[in-house]
């Protein structure tokens, strides 16, 4: 029998994450959309493949399912925690009120200023509980702060590298 949902919580709450602002361009929608995303993964180089895993009750879910959907992956900076809580809690049409935002391949949304970022087109899906996991192959990245430390999340609670 597995453990809890609250005892899995209260274990993945002590492992560190990175924080990432997950963006959709969808033929399902007329509007872009985007959401705070800590589930995030490199997957392979050969082809360069990352992942995301996003929960069934999220807008994001029902765009990334529709056919030639695309996302990007922004990551990050230490000093990014006020456009992350903007993603994590506003409503959507909200969220892209902050930040200077513009494109690359496939038309998600990329933050200027991101630490990095990720332009993915939806190479494959997987179902998984409550969650789907996104498998993006990888059409544009740039590094934009490269002497930036990222925004981490941890124990419920933003932190920074201290070096």
């Amino acid at each position: 029998m597995p453990v809890s949902s609250e005892s899995f919580r209260d274990v993945m709450r002590h492992f560190p994450s990175g924080v990432t602002i997950v963006t959709i361009q969808s033929p399902a929608a007329e509007v872009v959309h985007g959401l705070t995303v800590s589930s995030f993964a490199s997957v392979s180089p050969e082809p360069p493949l990352v992942l995301v895993s996003i929960d069934h009750r999220a807008t994001a879910y029902t765009l990334l399912e529709a056919a030639g959907a695309s996302f990007a992956v922004n990551i990050l900076g230490h000093d990014q925690m006020e456009l992350s809580n903007r993603f994590a809690w506003l409503k959507d049409e909200d969220r892209f009120g902050a930040g200077e935002w513009t494109t690359a391949a496939t038309g998600a949304p990329i933050l200027s200023d991101a630490l990095a970022w990720l332009d993915c087109t939806v190479y494959s899906r997987f179902s998984a509980g409550t969650h789907t996991i996104y498998i993006g192959e990888v059409q544009a990245s740039g590094v934009a702060r490269p002497d930036v430390k990222p925004l981490l999340y941890w124990n419920r609670g933003y932190r920074q590298l201290a070096k």
